[in-house]
């Protein structure tokens, strides 16, 4: 008894096929003897506040199936505990569309739900579709079930699409009955799998009597005539300022996410937050990013009792931090406000783990051969494949390797008015 008291309890809520995928996926991971699912599956969305409260005083974290049942509980009252959900990703899209090709289905001319149009528009390019005859209505608030039924109706209505893919069961079975052709999206593995962490670690963070759950908005500066969709140099910073956020994540324990257009959340403990920014005398990651990307950023961080109450100070934080002059702002569990300074140094309580020696081979044998060309630092797997006599397959996993060794940044895909794969260039970055 006392083993199953000191696991992590996750209550899973949503609908059953969704509630039991999460369940089977918790199984099998490595941290699995460390929490225990609780299953809270409903028939109908009107039973997802009920069953969210047979679990009060039983959880310590919830883990929505998806966006919109977290956001109907959230309509319905208080959740006591740290609560989060499983994203609506694009690997789900690309299970998706895979399925749909083995049906005969023209992913030219489809209708798409919960899913915002920059990811739908980035997994075409990545499959060499044009998206002109495809049509997206994501996910803007608790009453979308009806709104997503219409929208995907009337485009089917008046042969403007052949099918239509969405997240909700209710949805399929309304289109269904209804005579339209349509594909579920459901989660892929990789995505359940990093939800459980996150409930996990919200779990933990907040049976901790004395520690407090911690969240940081991170965003891009803002620059006068940039930030929209379409600015290609925006996007490759916000790729950039990701993956330079994720090497203090990982050294911390926390989780990164996309929040807004230019803006990155990070879910982690008051423990782990004050390691890095020696006890909240300085701001995290600005100087990181700065040095890795060279772009400022704006930081506000917010402590608190419940997963909502952090991010409501750090959302009050990072209004402070555009409009103030400190680097970045701290708001507490208690509303109180503490500016913090960039730090001018690395703090020595971050271990970082040096890059492979072999991959640091790789790294610098590929800036020797390019020569004249390497002041660039920009490869893509046919220019690896050349340089270093290997096929194209190898070549791309010679790069991923560098990326996960943090040698090399992934930048955004070149569109090309040719079929087939887009060419995905590469930044080295070096020793």
């Amino acid at each position: 008894m006392e083993r199953l008291r000191s696991r992590i309890t996750i209550g899973v809520v949503g609908p059953h096929d969704l509630v039991e995928r999460v369940v089977h996926v918790g199984a099998g991971l490595p941290a699995a003897a460390t929490m225990r699912l609780v299953s809270a599956p409903y028939a109908a969305d009107s039973e997802a506040p009920d069953k969210l409260g047979k679990l009060v005083g039983k959880v310590d974290a919830v883990l929505f199936t998806g966006p919109l049942q977290y956001d109907l509980a959230m309509q319905a009252g208080e959740i006591d505990v740290p609560a989060t959900y499983v994203p609506v990703s694009a690997a789900g899209l690309y299970s998706a569309l895979l399925r749909g090709a083995r049906h005969g289905l023209d992913p030219a001319r489809i209708s798409i739900d919960s899913v915002c149009e920059a990811e739908v528009a980035e997994a075409y390019d990545e499959i060499g579709v044009p998206t002109a005859g495809v049509h997206v209505c994501e996910h803007p608030r608790p009453g979308s079930v009806r709104g997503f039924i219409g929208f995907h109706e009337r485009l089917h209505r008046e042969g403007l699409t052949t099918a239509a893919l969405t997240t909700l069961r209710t949805v399929a079975t309304r289109l269904t009955t209804d005579g339209v052709p349509v594909l579920r999206m459901t989660p892929p593995v990789s995505t359940v799998r990093r939800a459980i962490d996150t409930a996990a670690l919200l779990g933990a963070a907040g049976r901790a009597r004395e520690s407090q759950i911690a969240i940081a908005l991170v965003s891009l500066a803002a620059r006068p005539g940039h930030g929209g969709a379409g600015d290609y140099r925006q996007q490759e910073l916000k790729l950039l300022l990701h993956r330079s956020l994720l090497v203090d994540a990982r050294a911390m324990g926390a989780v990164v996410a996309a929040r807004e257009e230019n803006t990155y959340v990070v879910t982690t403990t008051a423990g782990a937050l004050s390691r890095i920014t020696d006890g909240f005398r300085v701001a995290p990651f600005v100087e990181r990013v700065r040095a890795d990307v060279g772009v400022d950023v704006e930081a506000g961080l917010g402590l608190g009792r419940s997963a909502r109450e952090a991010d409501a100070n750090a959302a009050m934080a990072l209004d402070r931090a555009r409009a103030g002059e400190a680097a970045a702002y701290l708001v507490d569990g208690e509303g109180a406000v503490l500016p913090l300074p960039a730090a001018r140094r690395e703090p020595s309580d971050v271990v970082r783990r040096p890059p492979d020696s072999r991959a640091i081979r790789i790294r610098d044998q590929l800036v020797e051969r390019l020569g004249a060309d390497a002041a660039s630092m920009v490869v893509d797997a046919d220019t690896v494949a050349e340089l270093l006599g290997v096929a194209p397959r190898s070549a791309r996993r010679v790069l991923q390797g560098l990326v996960e060794e943090g040698l090399a940044w992934a930048l955004p895909p070149v569109r090309s008015t040719h079929a087939g794969r887009p060419r995905r260039p590469y930044r080295l970055i070096s020793g």
